[in-house]
């Protein structure tokens, strides 16, 4: 008879023992007696879509863990027309910084539906709603007599919102009993409290597991990927914020100097109609030594980060970069865009590569693809600072501080 840990493993739940020999015992001890204090709590997420993008990779071992912890945690979505998730996307780029208006008839796209959704949402014997980006901002305000806290979670670039949307929108967040960024750098001027929980990755999903040398090479034969010549990648959605025409660039400009092939993986998240633009664009402009590739196959990502020879996150600007943390896991020599989050997880020439243009870009893609010794160097610190910061056990120990804080008293 298999033990209970062992089962939820083989179906793919892990629980926080298994933690124990990447963080150590007195950590994994030190969560398990908050979690146990919170077990009588019932917690609902709400957000976009269950597939694609960085959010969706941080709630699905995160809820998974909160119940494996005896915390009763749902996970609900919100359901919205195209023309929502155009409207929720415009939301998405402004906070990011584009300066474009959301029009008086987009906003009444966007609260009717949220409105929508609201009648569908049974929250009230919840004792904390976690709301996730702008997509269901404005739920709260359907929910008047609410006794449980409401938080809501923001997981973009917020250093520069587009001043006029982010005073539309800021009469929903100050509803809520707190806002949470990802870093203290997005902090906003709001009259409610702010926190700050940087994401993290579970090692043991598909994406992030260890692979032996036989599977992947199964799974890059399966896409057809030459492994003739070394590889450069770039895994993320198909996104201008990615920088995808500029990872292209350097490139181009690196394989002059150095044969090499690059590979491009994305999926479009169901909530980003700009994707499949994007991807068309870059099909347009790809040559024989580019392979791009739509799919959503975890596995074959993992297959990537290992083998790649560099792996790069060219973004213009990433909140986190949850595709950073998985390819320093897996010991990679990266490139990574001189923003947002991507600076909190890359020490420049330390573990790895920081650069804001296409020629910084391709003069390290140069410099790692004739230096293997460099790449083991920055790939092994790499995968040391991911194991001391971003992993999913710190994740859900904020959670279980930032729980704790807004408990709602007992009557």
């Amino acid at each position: 008879m298999l033990s209970s840990a062992v089962q939820r493993s083989t179906l793919g739940l892990h629980t926080l023992e298994q933690y124990e020999p990447l963080v150590g015992t007195a950590t994994t001890e030190r969560i398990a007696a908050k979690a146990e204090r919170m077990r009588t709590m019932r917690v609902a997420h709400v957000s976009s879509t269950f597939y694609g993008g960085g959010v969706t990779e941080l709630l699905t071992p995160l809820t998974l863990m909160m119940n494996a912890t005896g915390i009763e945690t749902d996970w609900h979505l919100i359901q919205g027309t195209p023309g929502f998730f155009g409207c929720t996307k415009k939301l998405h780029n402004t906070l990011q910084g584009e300066s474009v208006d959301f029009s008086d008839a987009e906003k009444t796209i966007y609260e009717q539906v949220v409105f929508e959704n609201a009648t569908r949402l049974h929250l009230d014997d919840c004792d904390a709603i976690i709301v996730h980006d702008p997509q269901p901002l404005p739920l709260i305000t359907h929910f008047p007599d609410r006794e449980m806290p409401w938080l809501w979670q923001c997981h973009v670039d917020l250093s520069s919102p587009y001043p006029p949307v982010w005073t539309y929108l800021r009469q929903f967040i100050e509803q809520h009993n707190a806002a949470i960024f990802s870093l203290p750098e997005y902090g906003q001027d709001l009259q409610v409290d702010q926190q700050f929980v940087t994401p993290a990755i579970d090692p043991f999903s598909a994406k992030n597991r260890e692979l032996s040398d036989r599977e992947i090479r199964e799974f890059l034969s399966n896409y057809k990927i030459p492994t003739d010549r070394p590889l450069v990648t770039q895994i993320s959605r198909f996104d201008r914020w990615k920088d995808p025409m500029g990872v292209i660039e350097a490139f181009r400009k690196a394989r002059a100097q150095v044969d090499c092939t690059l590979v491009l993986v994305g999926n479009n998240a169901s909530d980003d109609p700009e994707g499949g633009k994007i991807l068309e664009t870059i099909k347009n402009i790809a040559d024989e030594g580019i392979v791009v590739l739509a799919v959503d196959d975890p596995t074959l990502v993992n297959a990537l980060q290992r083998s790649a020879a560099v792996v790069v996150q060219k973004s213009t600007r990433e909140g986190f970069g949850l595709t950073v943390t998985e390819a320093m896991w897996k010991g990679a020599a990266i490139i990574g865009g001189n923003v947002g989050g991507i600076r909190h997880q890359i020490k420049d020439e330390w573990n790895g590569f920081l650069v804001s243009t296409p020629d910084q870009a391709a003069a390290r893609m140069v410099q790692l693809l004739k230096d293997p010794g460099l790449r083991e160097q920055v790939g092994s610190r790499a995968k040391e600072s991911v194991r001391q910061n971003f992993l999913m056990s710190r994740l859900l120990e904020d959670w279980l501080d930032l729980l704790c804080k807004y408990e709602r008293p007992v009557v």
